[in-house]
């Protein structure tokens, strides 16, 4: 009788813990499951990573001008991390692992795979016309896929809004978009004819996103991207946040306050940590996000018109050589300067994100000669 019923108990502590081990609804992660394994690094060779980025960042990034986060990775394993300066300088609030920064354009490239994803599950097309989803939208003949890939030809809200807007109003995506309809200023270029980066272009993608989804962008962005991927330090800045924004600085301290451009997002206004990027780009590597396929259609170069290294796919810069193969996004926003360099022949990343003023941060690439053995003299696009 007690073997009986210990049998039993046994039965039902194993039911239990495996029952515990599994996520609940709420959080499941969504998507395809990793289709690659990385390679375990010897100890040795994780020493060596760390030493060479520890020297490197002594050199370019020292405590002195340096306020922010660096996380250096090979084959999915941290072997480099360095956290300086503030968080928030008046209060002297040490930045830590967990503080986010304004990621700036590295943004587009969250912006970019939602929208693939939803091309993936087949709820948008890449060329679907921005009249289907803004049918009062007065430039004609552009695409999603000419949004994600710039080549729109849409003139830049950034420098648009300097005409009529009143700056004491913050703008919100749908402000932009008004905008752009009453007063049409002048586009760039006839769509399709060349790469022309414009912000304007992912201010879209996000509220066509808005609309196919039903969901706003910062609640659809945490539910089935940051949350899913363990990203829980990450978020989408909104105009329901003014009152928890964190300044940026000048390299002298000197606070950005917020203006009337800080309130809209597809463009920028993601925050992130560089441990939760690391989370992003391994979901790039093992395709847990979108599907293998999907990554690859987005990493085709776009602008071919002249020959160059330098390229744009859909929501990515591409730097390309006989040797190098780097998918990339660097970011710049008042007092944020921000490097996400995917060196994937290398499988190895390298993330700085600063909220002190310091173009330092974007010869961050140079870093990937601990991994290439090679003198890396070639500049990424800012």
């Amino acid at each position: 009788m007690n073997r009986t019923f210990l049998t039993i108990y046994s039965i039902c502590i194993l039911f239990y813990t495996a029952s515990c081990q599994q996520p609940s609804k709420g959080q499941q992660r969504s998507g395809p499951q990793p289709d690659m394994e990385f390679t375990p690094l010897a100890v040795a060779a994780k020493q060596r990573y760390a030493a060479e980025a520890q020297a490197y960042c002594e050199k370019y990034l020292n405590d002195n001008v340096f306020s922010g986060a660096v996380l250096v990775a090979k084959n999915g394993e941290i072997v480099y991390e360095q956290y300086s300066g503030f968080k928030d300088y008046r209060n002297k609030t040490a930045v830590t692992p967990e503080t986010p920064f304004h990621l700036a354009s590295i943004s587009k490239t969250f912006t970019g795979m939602a929208i693939m994803r939803l091309w993936e599950q087949g709820r948008i097309g890449l060329e679907d016309s921005v009249q289907q989803y803004f049918p009062a939208f007065p430039y004609r003949g552009i695409t999603v896929r000419m949004l994600l890939n710039h080549r729109s030809g849409l003139p830049n809200y950034l420098y648009a809004l300097e005409t009529y807007w009143n700056k004491k109003v913050k703008a919100t995506n749908q402000d932009v978009i008004n905008y752009l309809i009453q007063f049409q200023p002048p586009k760039q270029q006839w769509p399709n004819r060349n790469f022309h980066y414009s912000n304007t272009n992912y201010i879209l993608l996000a509220s066509i996103l808005e609309k196919v989804t039903g969901i706003g962008f910062p609640q659809y962005m945490r539910d089935s991207v940051f949350v899913p991927l363990g990203m829980h330090h990450t978020f989408v800045f909104s105009i329901a946040d003014t009152a928890s924004y964190v300044p940026t600085y000048s390299w002298n301290w000197r606070e950005y306050g917020m203006d009337h451009l800080d309130c809209t997002y597809g463009d920028k206004n993601i925050y992130s940590t560089v441990r939760d990027m690391l989370l992003w780009d391994k979901a790039m590597y093992q395709h847990t996000f979108v599907k293998k396929s999907t990554m690859d259609t987005a990493l085709v170069p776009q602008s071919n018109e002249r020959k160059s290294m330098h390229n744009y796919g859909l929501g990515w810069r591409l730097f390309q050589n006989a040797t190098d193969s780097v998918v990339y996004h660097n970011g710049k926003w008042h007092g944020s300067n921000t490097v996400f360099c995917r060196l994937v022949q290398d499988t190895a990343t390298i993330i700085v994100l600063g909220n002190r003023l310091n173009r330092n941060i974007y010869a961050s690439r140079r870093m990937a000669a601990i991994f290439s053995g090679r003198t890396e003299e070639n500049v990424l696009e800012e």
